[in-house]
């Protein structure tokens, strides 16, 4: 890529012309109303409609409410998602994150008002089949309703969860916001090409896949002295967050964190465990790549800093319009549909892939219902692994584009985390099968299995020492605070587990929790495992596409419709795949497998 290029910024300006706009701002005070009117109905009318009320005035109540949280939901997700184009490229701009503060206020509210919605479709369970019976609305939403009367049983009661919800906005949240702020404002000086650069710790990052071994390991030393500048900060954020799960779950009657990430991805313990188990038994394979990789660099055992070394000698970079051609072409070779949605992304600026200070590191995708598009955002260095992470992304946009164009209403499109990869390592394997089938040489396919196992090394060995890290600090935190040593001390001991004698143990990442943004969700605990789930999940779906050719796509797209309206198990079930049974997940890692296996050989 050249150094002279110009990536793309997103475009917000066909959701709102601009934060100073009537239009905008307009907009940002009817949600505060929305949901005073939403808040009304729930301490009036819908009090009145309880378990004991006639059929038809439950049914009207149910219809009535549920078409004030789609409203609701639609214009704050539209203005959550048109914030974010801002605070996410420019942590500087103190307008966009004057606005946001603002917007959390109305948010925190609207969080308090589901978990009231929630507690009225407990109370009214025993009656929901009468209710879908009687009306046309409620009956479409059957399963949200059913979700959220499961959930209602764990709930504080309605005073203290709208206490918990005020008080997340000066606990959890700001403590979130705190690690986003000190992670995207932190640079560090560094030589490069000739001359010291500031760096963006993205940018710093990046220097992991460079070439030359001494830029990666100068990187690698730079990254963990800056981690080491901020660890205490980011600790005391990682405490509050964490703490505060721990309590409320404690007074919701949760037996741990992990009990609403399984809900929350709509599977079971069984499920995860069957998938666990069969990763776990994939670790000797995945050493067996990175013992390989070591010799292929004259090593014995890997250090931190070359297990996204490139290996090979495919070391083309990508002009961004080279991987706009690229993904064009091949996505068209599996749908015409995804083609297009893609080319809308690139033409129509959907995607802001320049690097820079004061934007937030790795990748995403949001949707923005209001405009029916997504925004997606990269940081494009012109990599292989990059063009494969826009793929990625765009495959969110095309999952969300299925939503949209089912008509699916914000209660019928709420996707688990483990679906919402599906589409996205579609696209990965997509792309990835496209780069092997063209090899012209052994060296260069060496260089292309390389790209794609290091993804995939990442997604089973990196995120199975993730799991344990967070479940540790879990239980540790339940007990007492967690020193910034104590976090590093439990994160080098499961990338120890996990990469096993692969990894020289005097060169691990201790710091990984400093900078991973999942960590410091409050609401969303444990968001790695979901990761693995997507990519055998979608490998899994890309071999039974290979079998049926092009009459698998529209099963596929109404698959990624319909994943916010059942369980994980019952859709996987449409493709005969039976998720909690390990042999799925066996047989998905399997494909992986014969990938290290043709590595090793070459």
């Amino acid at each position: 890529m050249s150094q002279n290029q110009q990536l793309p910024h997103w475009d917000m300006t066909n959701v709102y012309p601009g934060l100073d706009s009537p239009k905008f701002k307009a907009d940002f005070d009817r949600l505060a109303g929305q949901i005073d009117d939403l808040e009304a109905f729930i301490e009036g009318p819908l009090q009145q409609a309880g378990p004991d009320s006639p059929a038809d005035e439950l049914a009207q109540a149910a219809g009535k409410l549920i078409d004030m949280l789609n409203e609701t939901q639609l214009l704050s997700s539209t203005l959550r998602a048109y914030l974010t184009g801002f605070t996410a490229v420019d942590s500087f701009n103190t307008e966009a994150r004057r606005l946001e503060s603002q917007f959390q206020v109305q948010s925190a509210r609207l969080g308090e008002l589901l978990t009231r919605f929630r507690r009225w479709a407990g109370l009214v369970a025993s009656r929901l089949p009468e209710i879908f019976s009687l009306n046309e609305t409620a009956r479409s939403h059957a399963f949200a309703l059913q979700e959220a009367a499961e959930r209602s049983r764990y709930q504080m009661s309605p005073a203290e969860e709208a206490l918990a919800a005020d008080m997340s906005l000066t606990g959890g949240s700001a403590w979130n916001k705190l690690q986003g702020t000190v992670t995207s404002q932190l640079t560090v000086a560094f030589e490069l090409d000739g001359r010291v650069q500031q760096l963006s710790m993205p940018a710093l990052i990046n220097l992991r896949s460079h070439p030359d071994e001494s830029v990666r390991r100068r990187a690698y030393e730079a990254e963990t002295a800056a981690w080491e500048s901020v660890k205490e900060p980011l600790a005391a954020a990682m405490n509050g967050i964490k703490g505060e799960v721990i309590t409320l779950n404690k007074r919701r009657g949760r037996p741990d964190a992990l009990h609403s990430a399984l809900e929350m991805s709509r599977i079971d313990r069984e499920t995860l465990e069957a998938m666990l188990s069969a990763m776990k038994e994939s670790l000797p394979a995945f050493r067996t790549y990175f013992l390989a990789k070591a010799r292929r660099i004259g090593k014995d055992k890997l250090a931190w800093w070359d297990l996204f070394a490139p290996i090979g000698k495919n070391e083309q970079l990508f002009t961004w319009e080279d991987t706009r051609k690229f993904i064009l072409e091949n996505f068209e070779g599996f749908s015409k549909e995804l083609a297009d949605l893609a080319r809308r992304a690139f033409d129509e600026r959907w995607i802001d892939a320049e690097s820079r200070p004061g934007k937030r590191g790795g990748a995403f995708c949001m949707g923005v219902p209001g405009v029916k598009q997504s925004r997606i955002l990269t940081n494009f260095d012109g990599s292989l692994d990059q063009v494969s992470t826009v793929a990625h992304e765009l495959g969110h946009a095309y999952h969300n584009y299925c939503i949209y164009k089912a008509n699916k209403t914000p209660l019928q499109s709420r996707t688990p985390m483990t679906l919402a990869e599906t589409a996205s390592i579609m696209n990965e394997t997509i792309i990835q099968q496209a780069i092997l089938s063209r090899a012209a040489s052994q060296e260069e396919e060496l260089s292309i299995l390389e790209t794609s196992l290091i993804g995939d090394s990442q997604v089973i060995v990196d995120i199975y020492s993730r799991f344990f890290f967070e479940k540790e600090v879990f239980e540790r935190r339940a007990v007492a605070e967690l020193s910034a040593d104590d976090l590093c001390d439990i994160m080098a001991r499961a990338q120890k587990a996990a990469y096993g004698d692969a990894l020289d143990e005097r060169y691990l990442q201790p710091y990984m929790w400093t900078w991973k943004p999942h960590y410091y969700y409050p609401d969303l605990s444990f968001y790695n495992f979901p990761y693995a789930f997507g990519l055998l999940f979608g490998v899994g779906l890309y071999a039974i596409y290979q079998q049926r050719g092009e009459a698998f796509v529209p099963d596929y797209n109404a698959l990624l419709a319909s994943t916010g309206e059942d369980t994980a198990a019952n859709l996987a079930a449409r493709f005969g795949i039976d998720i909690r049974q390990k042999d799925f997940w066996s047989a998905s890692l399997q494909v992986i497998k014969q990938r290290i296996d043709r590595y090793a050989a070459l």
